[in-house]
């Protein structure tokens, strides 16, 4: 049946043709909300691991689905809502949506052009992937019965997940996208950790072994077995499963040379990437020139310190005490653990002086699990759940403390915990004003831009008074300026794993087994590692336009409260708001 109305009515009169009044289309602002918050909750459905490090459960019994037929389709559902979005003009959209659409689009579109590239037949790395899935436990607040039945129901199908991540693999190797074999020998250890000749001694058992009251308690022994049955049953398998598989078939495809240029277009790949990961249009040549320079500048400060220390040798003679003399290294894990507290709760009083708005989530420093921190960084923070019930954390690795230099500590307390990543990331988390995607957006070179930044900070934050901690400082500065040559020069120009670690080795103070693992790191994850000091630059370039242009006028706070204020954006669209809130305060003047 037709509802035909008066004015349809009319309208048939006049053209003696039957007419059916067309719905009203949606204001376009509604509408592109709407596209917005559907899409955000198609994230959430599609990767069910996504939400439940945000803290939402609602999909805690399900692993993503991996398989090439599911990631076609969302590519072509990316492209169909890229369409969609075209439909609407931004310029009949609300001011403050208006931003809203650009990253969104710009977000959209950098995700279509990386699909025919195949990143994502990389789903394993030393660092990351299925022989650490077990971590996200990490996350997951056991309190009910259903908590426990929704892992339950992940430990049975992990299996079938496990065999999709297989898939990728093995379609990777097909068509050379393979990480070379001096990365992927890592593997094997880390996977036989799971496989263990008692279920009880699983990771993936761990939160069964304390079950809360506010479980029935008579059910924790059914519970428990049901555990040890299903990782019995499917998860221990499977990791064997996956050990013969990288063993016997996938190490060997490996590169035996380093570098992304290796990959079916890997220098268009990589040269993609870099402009993805730094928001810029410089290409691998020039963010290499550019590095260089700021490993001269950078060489010339940590000079000065030397020089003020009064020693006699050389510079690599001078790095090699400092590698070497056990002054400053703590003997034991539990010192190394203390001495992040003891700086974090140091600089956390007098974050103030520096800031009109602190986060409300507070934040912990916990210890990289032993299971991975042979192979990883010297910390990493993770942020804290949307819903803000779980606090950020710090986390620094414990992993051989007699090679972990007490004069590195406090710049990566500054760069990770305050007031880098968790004041960034949670106030960006606590920004309700704005949509979802954008409260936990990745720009990196915002994020990493702004933690690196948060080191230059330290002397605002009673840092660095020790020589040696701010030659430390420098070493971490330079390590960035190190990233651009060193990551540029394998990916792009073609240089040997063995010439990279040289090249860090004799320009920074970070201790050998650090340095392995970055470069290890940079080969595993191509172009991740520019972002850094790219957007370290860009914040410090407009901080010294801000203090030219407003002389006496300029108020960090204030600088510091627009940079922040609107999240992580792309580095032109930060000068953009710097410069628009520059031309709003000389107006005022």
């Amino acid at each position: 049946m037709i509802r035909v109305t008066l004015r349809c009515c009319a309208l048939i009169l006049l053209s003696s043709s039957l007419c059916a009044e067309e719905p009203a289309k949606p204001e376009p602002t509604a509408a592109f909300q709407k596209l917005v918050a559907d899409d955000w909750e198609r994230g959430l459905t599609e990767f069910p691991t996504r939400a439940t490090w945000l803290g939402d459960k609602r999909f805690d019994d399900r692993w993503p689905d991996l398989s090439l037929a599911a990631i076609e389709r969302r590519a072509k559902q990316r492209e169909e809502l890229l369409a969609e979005l075209k439909a609407i003009d931004p310029a009949q959209l609300v001011v403050d949506e208006r931003l809203n659409y650009r990253l969104f689009r710009r977000q959209l579109e950098v995700e279509i052009a990386e699909h025919p590239f195949g990143l994502y037949l990389l789903p394993i790395n030393q660092r990351d992937g299925i022989q650490d899935e077990h971590s996200i436990t990490e996350v997951i607040d056991f309190r009910t019965e259903n908590d426990y039945l929704n892992w339950l129901a992940r430990l049975k199908a992990f299996p079938e997940y496990g065999r999709q991540v297989i898939a990728l693999l093995r379609e990777g190797k097909r068509r050379g996208i393979i990480h070379p074999q001096i990365v992927l020998r890592r593997l094997p250890t880390q996977i036989k950790q799971q496989i263990v000749d008692d279920p009880q001694k699983s990771p993936f058992y761990k939160p069964f072994r304390d079950i809360p009251e506010t479980v029935t308690p008579f059910i924790h022994p059914k519970l428990r077995r049901a555990a040890m049955e299903e990782i019995e049953r499917s998860v221990i398998p499977f990791y064997r499963e996956l050990l013969d598989f990288i063993e016997k078939e996938y190490i060997p495809a490996g590169y035996e040379q380093v570098g992304a240029w290796q990959f079916p277009r890997g220098e268009e790949f990589y040269a993609l990437r870099a402009r993805g990961f730094t928001t810029t249009s410089l290409t691998p040549d020039e963010i290499h020139e550019l590095g260089l320079k700021e490993v001269a500048r950078i060489r010339a400060e940590m000079e000065k310190v030397v020089n003020q220390l009064e020693y006699k040798g050389t510079f690599a003679e001078f790095l090699q005490e400092l590698r070497t003399d056990k002054k400053h290294y703590y003997t034991s894990s539990d010192e190394l653990l203390a001495g992040y507290q003891i700086i974090s709760k140091r600089i956390d009083p007098l974050l103030p002086k520096l800031f009109k708005r602190l986060p409300r989530i507070p934040y912990g420093v916990e210890a990289i699990p032993l299971n991975i921190a042979p192979d990883t960084t010297t910390g990493y923070y993770r942020e804290p759940s949307a819903d803000g019930r779980r606090a950020g954390a710090f986390f620094v690795n414990l992993y051989r403390p007699e090679m972990r230099p007490k004069y590195e500590m406090e710049a990566l307390t500054l760069h990770e915990a305050v007031p880098g990543h968790h004041l960034q990331i949670a106030l960006a988390s606590e920004l309700t004003n704005l949509p979802m995607f954008r409260r936990q957006a990745s720009f990196t070179a915002f994020v990493e831009g702004w933690a690196l930044y948060g080191e230059s900070l330290g002397p605002e934050l009673g840092c660095y008074k020790d020589p040696y901690s701010k030659f430390g400082q420098l070493t971490y500065e330079m390590w960035r300026a190190v990233r651009l040559v060193v990551d540029t020069g394998m990916h792009h120009r073609r240089w040997t794993r063995d010439r990279a670690i040289v090249f860090f080795r004799d320009n920074t103070a970070k201790t050998e087994v650090d340095i392995v693992n970055e470069i290890d790191r940079y080969i595993a994850w191509p172009g991740q590692a520019l972002a850094y000091k790219i957007g370290e630059l860009k914040i410090r370039e407009l901080r010294q336009r801000a203090e030219k242009k407003l002389g006496d006028k300029f108020d960090l706070r204030e600088f510091h409260d627009v940079v922040l204020r609107e999240g992580p954006v792309p580095l032109d669209v930060l000068e953009e708001l710097v410069d628009a809130w520059l031309a709003e305060q000389s107006q005022r003047s």
